[in-house]
């Protein structure tokens, strides 16, 4: 079984961009707001995008199933004004449901977010925590895009860790959903979006993991880097002397009992050495497709983002390894993942062991109030 965990529906409808440019102008000349219910795409034309696109490629390539969300880059967070925000991503998250309704066997639901940048980010991730019930509870969602940076490219937030965050890693701990920490555009001129952002992104993102104590508070928090991780497997040793110089735990304690990478990597010498750095049970098949790249790399004449040709090439994966990263992993971070593929007839393969959840910081042993003032729910309490 091939489970890609990173897709998007860059394929949408134009009539989806349009509505989003009319929220957009409405707010921006007046503060109007534009209806969700002036939305309309059929059925049809949902098919249509699909048959043609994403899912016409996993045929090709032998891909089951996509953990399927709203195209990241259009989530631009910076727009408008926090209702604006929710109200986007209600749209978008209910289009992904609606695909996930017609092709039930082949896309899993992970929802996007409404978060704001600047003053209003706290009540922002609050409102983050109940659009993410709603996904998971009605819409069968398992997971959830969460973007480092919602100023779009000028990094004026405070970092992951920080506890303005922790409502919503309540909420994901309590349904057991991981976030795949994803940035949206690019709006500074100076940093391009898709190669420049989007791998900053993942890099900055794991130098503040690296940097906290946010797993002790949440021991069984999970979070996906993707993109391979961006420049982190590259520079391993630069990380593992900074937390020696530092007098912290080593990376295989701090931070890999709760951290994934996605195999976003489009060449092989890459994959190879994303493989070789990051353990086996730590990473997960992912393809972004259709995504940041879309052409054909003369040099191995299969598609830049056929990362499953690439995975399969190397020859120092085995049998089990190659099946955990395929599947097995995202059934065991995606913690409702199999339930929600046997709720549809789809048999799964059993998930294998991961690594031991970090030991959790006395605030966060049942009964006990977390930083801040804040409930810590843990994973045993919740029933997951």
């Amino acid at each position: 079984m091939r489970i890609d965990c990173h897709g998007h529906f860059t394929t949408a409808p134009a009539a989806l961009g349009k509505w989003r440019e009319r929220q957009i102008q409405a707010f921006e000349e007046s503060g109007a707001r534009v209806p969700p219910a002036e939305l309309r795409i059929g059925d049809d034309e949902i098919i249509e995008a699909i048959e043609n696109g994403q899912l016409k490629l996993q045929r090709e390539r032998g891909t089951d199933l996509a953990l399927f969300s709203p195209g990241a880059g259009k989530m631009a967070h910076h727009f408008g004004d926090e209702q604006t925000s929710l109200a986007w991503s209600q749209v978008a998250n209910d289009l992904i449901a609606r695909v996930c309704g017609l092709f039930p066997e082949r896309f899993v639901g992970v929802c996007q977010l409404p978060q704001s940048p600047g003053e209003p980010l706290a009540s922002s991730v609050r409102r983050s925590a109940v659009e993410l019930q709603r996904c998971v509870e009605e819409l069968g969602f398992v997971g959830c895009l969460l973007n480092p940076d919602p100023s779009d490219g000028y990094w004026q937030a405070p970092p992951l860790t920080d506890k303005v965050y922790y409502p919503l890693y309540e909420k994901m701990v309590e349904l057991d959903v991981p976030a795949m920490i994803h940035v949206a555009m690019s709006r500074n001129p100076a940093i391009q979006g898709t190669c420049a952002h989007y791998l900053g992104g993942d890099t900055t993102a794991f130098m503040q993991l690296c940097q906290s104590d946010l797993f002790r508070d949440f021991p069984t928090l999970k979070l996906v880097i993707p993109h391979g991780g961006g420049a982190v497997p590259y520079h391993w040793g630069r990380y593992r002397g900074f937390l020696q110089d530092q007098g912290r735990p080593p990376l295989e304690e701090s931070v890999l009992r709760n951290v994934f990478f996605d195999t976003c990597v489009y060449h092989r010498r890459g994959m190879q050495l994303l493989v070789d750095i990051v353990p086996t049970v730590n990473v997960l098949f992912a393809s972004e497709m259709i995504g940041a790249v879309r052409g054909v790399d003369p040099e191995t004449g299969h598609r830049f983002d056929d990362t499953g040709h690439l995975l399969s090439s190397l020859e120092s994966l085995g049998g089990d390894d190659l099946d955990a990263i395929f599947a097995g992993n995202a059934l065991r971070v995606f913690g409702r993942l199999p339930s929600v593929l046997a709720a549809r007839g789809i048999a799964v393969p059993a998930a294998p062991a991961g690594p031991a959840p970090a030991a959790p910081h006395p605030s966060a042993l049942p009964g006990a109030s977390g930083p801040a003032g804040t409930t810590v729910t843990t994973a045993k309490e919740s029933g997951k």
